[in-house]
């Protein structure tokens, strides 16, 4: 027998003995020194910017980020994306957005679109009846999708989650914001608190901005001092249902309020996978608990308001309560413009015109690019001012209009309610948001800007011919969102304006120029932090779009056609 292998000092016996707890001495030596790791802090996590909540407006925000570039570190206290229920209409505007995105197919394949907008009312001496049908969005009102895309928020924050993963970011799931510190200097990086929700370890993002995308109840609105939500609340309570009906109603597929002067008032909205949203004002005693105005009572409420017609559901797979409040942020910023607020963190309102979605991207569409140019030091400080500016005002725009719409869906007026919608529909379809004079926004006092063509507003859309290959493209889509400028030169007859063209050509060629400046200072930055890439890119090319400035594109339009246009350049 080989010596060394058997212990001829002891027996067999004292053998397992020792081997036993040899053993056992190990796995607790190893249980202690899983337990010291875990006990050890976590490495600091470093991004550029934190964004708090991945609802639309977060997702929003991160997703236009990552396409520029940053890098963005979204926090999220939910296990996952918004199951049911929530928002879920999408206004001509934003609409436009997604397309300008490249993410609108999925929506349209999926979601339903209203075009118009029916008003019924009963009282004491008549029955249930309708009083009239309206377009929803007529042509005066110019946008290229003339309807309210109805899609659950669900599916909008999962087009968010796609395109992020995409490019190689993810939602940091069951983390909770606590606080966060701006360092004494002020110009160090921000230091974030948060908690994870099942082991409740603590950890820290060190970002340069910190973002409040977490809702009405924010945390991070709290943490910034002086921003206080200013506003009210309406005594009504409004119960949401939704769900796939059984009926006889025959506007079941439009948008529709229906009035009852004895229980109330409904708004049903047309919902994707055959359901409908019902908004049900639940005229209750003051006094009830509100635990009484259950699923059961909101259901037997609107089979009242509903009444001769049948109303009965299949299933329901939400039900929300929830009371009015309209407010607004006493600010959108701290004072070191270090930490920001967007969506209803900064502004809420019923849900009651859809629009809270809608804007609440439109907030992080706003603040993203102005990120972009401020982290990578293209832009002075006063660039982010301009974000309170321009979007506090169209969330005060936004609840003023909202107070006087939801009040007169209340009272069932459906003359006021038709004649408010007709005033503020450019505003509700998204295109009416209109910024005040400011840095950005400058007044024309010599009288030359004509037509559409105003500061602070949006271009209405246009079709036109893309001269290079005769394709035929919507202008405000056909140069993708790269973090740029768009500079467009409206030329009718460009043989005619060829001394100017020339004149404007040589001057911002030259090395000395504002924009040669710029751009030189922009292609350094992304060659050195890159946009972030995806795999479709390969197919749209955005580098076409990159090749003379990454910070300006330029379009020159005009009446002449593609032959004239030829004919010029081969002289």
């Amino acid at each position: 027998m080989a010596p060394g292998i058997l212990n001829s000092d002891g027996s067999m016996d004292d053998q397992h003995a020792g081997t036993a707890a040899g053993r056992l001495n190990a796995l607790d030596a190893t249980v202690d020194t899983l337990t010291l790791l875990r006990s050890l802090p976590e490495p600091p996590i470093e991004s550029q910017v934190c964004v708090v909540g991945a609802g639309p407006a977060g997702l929003m925000l991160a997703a236009n980020l990552g396409r520029m570039g940053i890098k963005v570190e979204v926090i999220d206290d939910r296990a996952d994306q918004t199951p049911v229920g929530r928002a879920d209409g999408l206004q001509p505007k934003t609409i436009e957005t997604f397309r300008q995105m490249r993410l609108a197919d999925p929506l349209l394949q999926r979601g339903v679109r209203v075009y118009d907008i029916s008003f019924w009312r009963s009282t004491a001496d008549e029955p249930l009846h309708r009083l009239g049908r309206e377009i929803h969005y007529p042509p005066i009102i110019d946008v290229l999708d003339p309807y309210i895309l109805l899609v659950h928020q669900g599916m909008v924050e999962g087009i968010f989650i796609d395109d992020l993963k995409k490019r190689g970011v993810e939602v940091r799931r069951n983390t909770a914001f606590e606080s966060y510190s701006v360092p004494e200097n002020k110009a160090g990086p921000l230091q974030v608190n948060c908690r994870t929700n099942v082991t409740q370890d603590r950890r820290t993002i060190l970002t340069q901005y910190l973002i409040g995308c977490d809702g009405a109840h924010s945390k991070v609105r709290k943490s910034i001092p002086d921003a206080r939500a200013i506003g009210l609340s309406q005594p009504a309570i409004w119960g949401v249902l939704d769900g796939e009906l059984i009926t006889d109603f025959p506007d079941i597929w439009s948008k529709t309020l229906v009035y009852s002067q004895e229980y109330g008032s409904i708004l049903i909205i047309p919902r994707e996978r055959n359901m409908t949203r019902f908004y049900i004002e639940l005229k209750a005693n003051p006094k009830a608990d509100k635990r009484e105005l259950g699923q059961e009572f909101v259901m037997a409420r609107a089979k009242k308001i509903m009444a001769p017609f049948e109303v009965d559901w299949k299933y329901i797979e939400w039900f929300g309560r929830y009371q009015i409040g309209q407010r607004v942020a006493s600010r959108f910023c701290d004072s070191h413009l270090r930490a920001f607020l967007a969506g209803d963190a900064s502004h809420t309102h019923s849900p009651k015109s859809a629009q809270g979605m809608n804007t609440s991207m439109h907030d992080s569409w706003n603040l993203a690019w102005k990120l972009n140019l401020s982290i990578r030091g293209l832009a002075k400080q006063a660039l982010l001012e301009s974000y309170e500016e321009e979007r506090r005002k169209i969330a005060v725009d936004l609840v003023n209009f909202d107070y006087e719409h939801a009040n007169q869906i209340a009272g069932g007026d459906a003359v006021a309610l038709a004649e408010n919608f007709k005033t503020n529909v450019r505003f509700i379809s998204g295109i009416g948001a209109e910024y005040a004079e400011s840095l950005l926004n400058r007044s024309d006092p010599q009288g030359l800007v004509m037509g559409d063509a105003r500061p602070g507003c949006l271009l209405p859309p246009a079709k036109v011919t893309r001269y290079i290959d005769s394709n035929p493209v919507d202008i405000q889509l056909d140069i993708p969102m790269l973090g740029q400028f768009r500079i467009y030169l409206l030329m009718w007859d460009i043989q005619a304006s060829s001394p100017f063209l020339e004149t404007f050509c040589q001057s911002i060629a030259s090395a000395n120029s504002f924009i040669s400046k710029l751009s030189a200072s922009a292609s350094a930055s992304y060659a050195a932090q890159p946009r972030l890439p995806s795999p479709e890119d390969i197919y749209y090319r955005p580098e076409r779009y990159t090749a003379v400035s990454h910070l300006f594109t330029f379009a020159l339009l005009s009446k002449l056609n593609c032959t004239w246009i030829h004919s010029l350049y081969l002289r």
